[in-house]
């Protein structure tokens, strides 16, 4: 099994290797060769524009030379260039006075008369420069034309310069239009040939430009210009080639040989491709049960949570995407070492062998972890499992942190200074100029940061030991309250909560008997209100209290108390019912009527509680007989009912029709809490919609209705779909 992995392993890792050097080489590679590819074709446009230059359309030294000019500027910077003409022949006379009152030249009357001379034909040169525009016209241009002759000489070497870098190269070209032929007489068994026709021929155009200030020897007073000699345009037909004897003399001779190595190496990788991927889909066939070869190690990577799961397969796929980058780069290596490193042929061999193995381990273990990560992500209770994972837990535990958002905030502020803080002493060590940043940063951000932050972690450990003292039971003391931070404000809650228990522990005694004989007698609902009631009556007893204060819970407590006695009546009347200890006093009555004025009377509360109420009432009159004043609670309860536990924005309908001798009333609304699939349970007592309690209702209403409808003989039927709730009475009309 585990000699069948890896063999599948292999196969997919050539199919891989072979299709993605497919993808990015075959256009190099088939169906071209090297004199194709951009390396060559630079060496080829670089001769042949060394070649145009140098030899099918040279620029010569008298063309350069006509297109020297003298403007009037240049003729004033070289008058101007020493100073004035009076500037210039008093430096002159002051230069020769000097040498003519040497010692020497007093006792010499020849030196004297020779240096009188020259200092005349100075002083004379200089007068001519500024009487004799001409004179000066001319000085200018033969120094630019010294300057043209050193060019050209520099490019006299650039030429011989060409022939030898170029050498290998032969061309037999001739001038479409003057017949003239240019030829080195190179052609022997030929590698490359380019041929150029008249209808496609080598075109020399274009313009040579010289800056002559290269040339110019300073204080000569003379500025360079910028010649451009404007090349006439030339076709040429012929050949150029490079024959199989010069190949050696070239540069790229090595890339030639490479090259051919190449194509044979990836032409021979593709057909491998091809074979492993005809193996995979025929003998082999590989099935799920092929990868767990190795029982263990997938256990154990199942072991693991999600986020490491994925971890694996994709930094491995990213690791061996790069060695597929590298890949080819290692093909064109072996080819360029083939035969052309001597003894270290093999020894660099073996390090490529190593490189692929160490690239088919990465891939085989890339396919081999996706696959099981696929059997976990497909797995049943995957939404479990990725529940679990670091990921979700950070994302809690983010989510927790901002639940104050004043702590959350602070906290990643601090964790963004010390983590800037510790990365800014890499760039420190690498510049230490950065030191007159980071040292004030230091001193007057981190530091304080630090303080703030250790000062705030002390204070939260001395609430923690307080409320340990809390937990076992010592109330005595209270947690001094800090500052304004949230920890400063979950001592004062605890301070609340120590204040509350206290008080809670002090009462306990008292209200244990009548707490237990509630809970036991009435449950939850007739708890809420009677605790209350308690609670006020105890806060009235305090002889401090004010006026106002006493009318306000006062008013709480009538509040409370007639909510229950309102529980206490339901039940009694729910109980009543339920037994048949009820007297009913049936009445013809108008069951249209009956419903308009419960309707009438409940409209301004459903306005207020934000839904749309419609009524659809037969305009005829529906009469049954029925104890009116029973049935009245029932239209009641379910229209209350109704308003109570309808979602805001909603509409809520409600109709009564007549069809073969009975009458249908029905309500329909869309409840704001989930009301699950047993919807018998909602007639139950003391059963809500509402499990969390949190609305006034005390759950007897659908309870009482259904009582009072059981004895009228008539049915109650409650439909759920979804949060669409629908509730139909049946009654015989009269």
């Amino acid at each position: 099994m585990k000699g069948r992995l890896f063999l599948t392993l292999f196969l997919m890792f050539l199919v891989i290797v072979s299709g993605y050097t497919f993808l990015t080489k075959s256009t190099e590679i088939i169906g071209q060769d090297y004199f194709e590819s951009t390396d060559f074709k630079n060496i080829e446009n670089s001769f042949q524009e060394g070649l145009k230059s140098y030899v099918l359309n040279p620029i010569t030294p008298e063309k350069a030379k006509e297109k020297i000019t003298v403007s009037d500027d240049e003729i004033a910077q070289y008058r101007n260039y020493y100073g004035t003409l009076a500037e210039q022949i008093t430096k002159i006379k002051e230069q020769y006075a000097q040498q003519l009152g040497s010692e020497d030249a007093a006792v010499d009357q020849d030196v004297q008369e020779a240096l009188i001379k020259e200092r005349d034909a100075k002083i004379a040169d200089v007068k001519a420069n500024f009487e004799d525009t001409d004179t000066v016209e001319k000085k200018i241009r033969a120094i630019k034309e010294r300057a043209v002759d050193a060019y050209f000489k520099e490019r006299a070497n650039d030429l011989q310069q060409f022939k030898q870098d170029y050498k290998y190269f032969s061309y037999n070209l001739t001038n479409t239009d003057t017949d003239e032929t240019f030829s080195n007489n190179l052609n022997y068994e030929l590698v490359f040939k380019k041929n150029f026709t008249e209808d496609n021929p080598l075109v020399s155009d274009g313009g040579h430009s010289i800056y002559l200030g290269e040339y110019i020897p300073g204080g000569s007073g003379v500025s360079g210009e910028e010649l451009y000699l404007p090349i006439e345009r030339a076709y040429f037909s012929g050949t150029i080639s490079i024959s199989n004897a010069m190949l050696e003399h070239t540069d790229f001779q090595q890339n030639y040989k490479t090259f051919k190595i190449q194509k044979i190496s990836y032409f021979t990788l593709w057909i491998l491709g091809i074979i492993a991927l005809i193996l995979l889909l025929t003998v082999l066939k590989p099935n799920r049960a092929i990868f767990s070869a190795f029982p263990e190690v997938e256990g154990k990577f199942k072991q693991w949570t999600i986020d490491i799961q994925l971890a694996i397969p994709i930094t491995l796929g990213m690791l061996g995407y790069f060695n597929l980058i590298d890949f080819e780069y290692t093909i064109e290596g072996m080819a360029y070492y083939y035969d052309n490193e001597g003894y270290r042929g093999v020894e660099i061999f073996t390090e490529y062998m190593f490189f692929y193995l160490f690239d088919f381990a990465v891939i085989g273990g890339t396919i081999l972890t996706g696959i099981w990560l696929y059997d976990v992500l497909k797995a049943e209770n995957r939404m479990v499992i990725l529940q679990n994972s670091i990921l979700f837990r950070i994302k809690d535990a983010i989510t927790d942190s901002f639940l104050n958002r004043s702590i959350g905030v602070q906290s990643m502020f601090v964790l963004a200074v010390f983590f800037l803080g510790g990365v800014g002493i890499t760039p420190i060590m690498m510049q230490p100029a950065l030191l007159l940043i980071y040292i004030p940063c230091f001193f007057f951000v981190l530091l304080p940061v630090l303080y703030v932050f250790l000062r705030r972690i002390g204070y939260l450990n001395r609430i923690m030991q307080q409320t340990k003292d809390m937990a076992e039971g010592r109330l005595t003391n209270d947690i001094k309250v800090k500052g304004k931070s949230p920890f400063a404000d979950h001592a004062r809650h605890l301070n609340d909560l120590r204040e509350g228990v206290r008080k809670s522990m002090s009462e306990q005694a008292k209200s244990e008997r009548l707490k237990t004989e509630l809970i036991t007698n009435v449950s939850h609902d007739l708890r809420t209100p009677l605790t209350s009631i308690i609670t006020y009556t105890d806060l009235l007893k305090n002889p401090e209290l004010t006026e106002e204060e006493r009318l306000k819970y006062v008013n709480i407590l009538d509040k409370k108390s007639e909510r229950l006695k309102t529980l206490i009546e339901d039940l009694f009347d729910v109980s009543k019912m339920a037994s048949g200890n009820i007297e009913l006093v049936k009445q013809r009555v108008d069951l249209a009527q009956l419903l308009q004025q419960a309707v009438g009377e409940q409209k301004e509360d459903f306005v207020a509680a934000g839904l749309d109420l419609r009524v659809s009432i037969s305009e005829q009159p529906i009469f049954a007989y029925v104890d009116g004043q029973k049935w009245w609670r029932v239209i009641d309860n379910l229209v209350i009912n109704a308003r109570k536990y309808s979602l805001e924005g909603t509409r809520v309908y409600v109709t009564l029709k007549q069809e073969n001798g009975v009458a249908e009333f029905t309500v329909k609304n869309v409840a704001k809490y989930e009301l699950g699939d047993n919807v018998e349970e909602l007639t139950e007592r003391f059963k809500r919609a509402d499990t969390s309690r949190h609305t006034d209702g005390s759950g007897l209403g659908l309870a009482i209705a259904q009582s009072i409808i059981d004895l009228h003989n008539a049915q109650l039927n409650i439909e759920v779909d979804g949060d669409l709730f629908k509730v139909k009475v049946v009654i015989p009309t009269a």
